[in-house]
């Protein structure tokens, strides 16, 4: 954090308290490597939490990511940002929008981004799936990649990041019409630099193209073969229509599958860190179940099932089986979180609104966050800029507006301050604060 924000926070009694593992048996805690793990975090687009089996979401089957779970960390409570080029940015750069969201779909290049700090620690750095944030065929060596494999990045083709994909290979453009399968040649090409660095620490981020819309056949879908690939221009079915979009949760939670499969082949799976978790809420024509409730993807709002994203953690022989965690993540926290793993120290004038969580995956002590800061820069009139700060019960706007967001996920009601209680009255005290601090 910024050195003048800690300080505030230290004399305001907001920093966080000391807590434990919060469930599961023993610890892994000071457990020596032989050298820094692996990383591979991988992003799906446009997937809220309830879309996945082992949080609750009754709709569609996630075998290998409940399996995943299973193996390792499940977290509850784990928020993105509502949009895609905000969460992007707050993920690769540990920082709230406000200090460096310029516009959409952009990426400032002399960002700090996590894959600089892993390759000045001597890591591999690769990016497969989609970019989104402009530039030249440059821009992801730029950003810290030593090499990528990316849709998305100097030009923009809405319906050929799936079927017969157009994708850009270290430079050199690649257009498939064989009916190859994007999802698909991304995978293979993670596969494959894991395999080529096996035996050097590698970090590979994967932002999916999965499952944004267009939804469309998979190969796995009957359709598929008779699937015709439309103009870049013809979306608007692909809007209304989810028919497909069961069969993309699958075929995302296949490759999944394939990825830490190809752990285990390479002998690598228990020096692999994969971290699982998704840029914002499901597509807003998606309508998806828990149990009898029906939940409307809200892809873009700032309410619960715009933001509330599912992250599960599997290091097969040093992260603890079966652990439910039900502190508060936030996408800020991820970059200090790999580099704690990669033993990497940030440079000493590197500002980050991120706290580690990684102390909590090894079963060491940590500090829990006990709120989220918020400012989502928003999009057009139907998404307005906002700031917020909330935790797992309470949310407060800048603006004034006060919601019990556990049991109003949906936003529907504010309250009147007079009507909190008295610990409540002092938590949106406490937010304000916070949102006074963040300029």
């Amino acid at each position: 954090m910024n050195q003048k924000i800690v300080i505030f926070l230290l004399l305001s009694g907001l920093v966080c308290s000391c807590n434990r593992v919060v469930q599961g048996q023993g610890q892994s805690a000071g457990k020596v490597y032989e050298r820094p793990p692996n990383i591979i975090l991988i992003m799906a687009d446009d997937l809220g939490h309830e879309a996945i089996h082992c949080y609750g979401g009754t709709s569609y089957q996630t075998p290998r990511i409940d399996d995943m779970a299973a193996r390792g960390v499940k977290f509850n409570h784990c928020y993105s940002q509502p949009l895609c080029t905000p969460s992007r940015l707050k993920i690769m750069t540990g920082k709230s929008n406000f200090r460096n969201y310029e516009r959409w779909g952009y990426l400032n290049l002399n960002e700090t981004t996590f894959a600089h700090i892993l390759k000045s620690q001597g890591y591999k750095t690769a990016i497969a799936g989609k970019w989104q944030l402009r530039g030249d065929a440059f821009a992801p060596y730029k950003a810290g990649f030593d090499d990528y494999l990316l849709w998305q990045l100097t030009f923009t083709s809405y319906n050929e990041r799936y079927k017969n994909p157009r994708v850009i290979r270290n430079g050199q453009l690649e257009k498939y019409d064989d009916g190859a399968y994007g999802p698909q040649v991304f995978t293979d090409y993670i596969k494959e630099y894991m395999e080529v660095n096996r035996d050097e620490p590698f970090f590979i981020y994967y932002p999916m193209v999965l499952t944004h819309r267009p939804y469309v056949p998979t190969p796995d879908s009957e359709a598929y073969e008779a699937f015709k690939v439309s103009s870049s221009g013809d979306s608007k079915k692909a809007v209304t229509d989810t028919t497909f979009f069961r069969d993309q949760v699958a075929y995302m939670d296949r490759i999944i599958g394939e990825i830490i499969d190809k752990t285990k082949e390479l002998g690598i799976d228990k020096n692999t860190l994969i971290l699982f978790t998704s840029d914002n809420g499901t597509g807003k024509e998606v309508i998806s179940k828990m149990g009898d409730e029906s939940i409307k993807g809200m892809k873009g709002y700032t309410s619960e099932f715009g933001i509330h994203v599912p992250l599960i953690a599997y290091w097969n022989g040093t992260i603890i089986p079966g652990q439910i965690n039900n502190n508060l993540i936030d996408f800020s926290d991820f970059l200090p979180t790999l580099s704690e793993a990669a033993a990497a120290a940030l440079p000493e004038d590197f500002i980050t609104d991120g706290v580690s969580f990684f102390p909590q995956l090894i079963g060491q002590d940590f500090n829990a966050r006990e709120w989220i800061f918020m400012h989502y820069p928003g999009k057009g009139d139907d998404l307005p800029m906002s700031r917020s700060v909330f935790n797992k019960k309470l949310k407060l706007y800048e603006t004034g507006e006060i919601y019990d967001i556990e049991s109003d996920p949906d936003e529907q009601n504010s309250l009147s301050e007079e009507s909190l209680s008295a610990l409540q009255k002092i938590e949106i005290e406490t937010f304000r604060k916070v949102i006074q601090s963040m300029n």
